[in-house]
């Protein structure tokens, strides 16, 4: 697929306003200049792909803005080779950037046209995570548990429990909660039954779905 002197030059500037916003880990601000975000829109977008802000994809979903991307990534704190659940996998690009890290990636998704257009998508790139699952995020993926981080990509509206148990010890889940008002959190498991909880700024996310069955 295309990527042209043009993109890249937009990344480059893209990747100058997340430094202005905060984000200061290196291989984070690495892997937002290399891949390639529109690769991940409908072509009729993907003139903004670079734009620092979310964009429609199916399934009345959104692609997180590229600051989001970044952000969540940068407070799980993971080197290259951490097992890691991505909760929601959505367009595929958050997944790339994790990728693109070096992690060991999980992923799941709940709605089924974007299971298929995107595992499409990862065949096409060459992009292979360890296993992308079509399922309940809410209930984790305790087959391959522990996890050295989980990330979750759609708003929950309270804290999964079941995802504070498949961290590994030092372990980090990062997670917007919340309905009409989204913060951020992450939680660092320090012990089987202790927990630090961090809240940190406020984000709006698309509500994170939960299989009632």
């Amino acid at each position: 697929m295309e990527d042209n002197p043009k993109h890249q030059g937009q990344r480059r500037q893209l990747v100058d306003i997340l430094l202005e916003k905060g984000i200061e880990n290196t291989q984070v601000l690495e892997a937002l200049r290399e891949v390639p975000r529109h690769w991940f829109m409908d072509p009729s977008l993907a003139e903004w792909a670079y734009v620092d802000k979310a964009y429609p994809i199916a399934a009345e979903q959104t692609i997180s803005q590229p600051y989001t991307v970044a952000y969540q990534t940068e407070l799980l704190e993971l080197q290259p080779g951490a097992k890691v659940l991505e909760i929601g996998t959505g367009s595929g690009y958050q997944s790339a950037v994790l990728l693109h890290l070096g992690m060991q990636l999980f992923t799941i998704e709940r709605q089924q046209e974007l299971y298929k257009n995107t595992k499409r998508l990862f065949s096409k790139l060459g992009l292979r995570p360890k296993k992308m699952i079509f399922g309940d995020g809410y209930k984790g993926l305790p087959e391959k548990a522990p996890f050295d981080g989980i990330i979750v990509t759609a708003a929950a509206p309270e804290l999964p429990k079941d995802l504070l148990g498949q961290l590994a010890i030092g372990g980090r889940l990062v997670i917007p909660i919340g309905t009409q008002e989204q913060f951020m959190f992450r939680y660092t498991r320090r012990s089987q039954t202790q927990f630090d909880r961090e809240k940190l700024g406020a984000f709006r996310f698309v509500p994170m779905l939960e299989d009632k069955n």
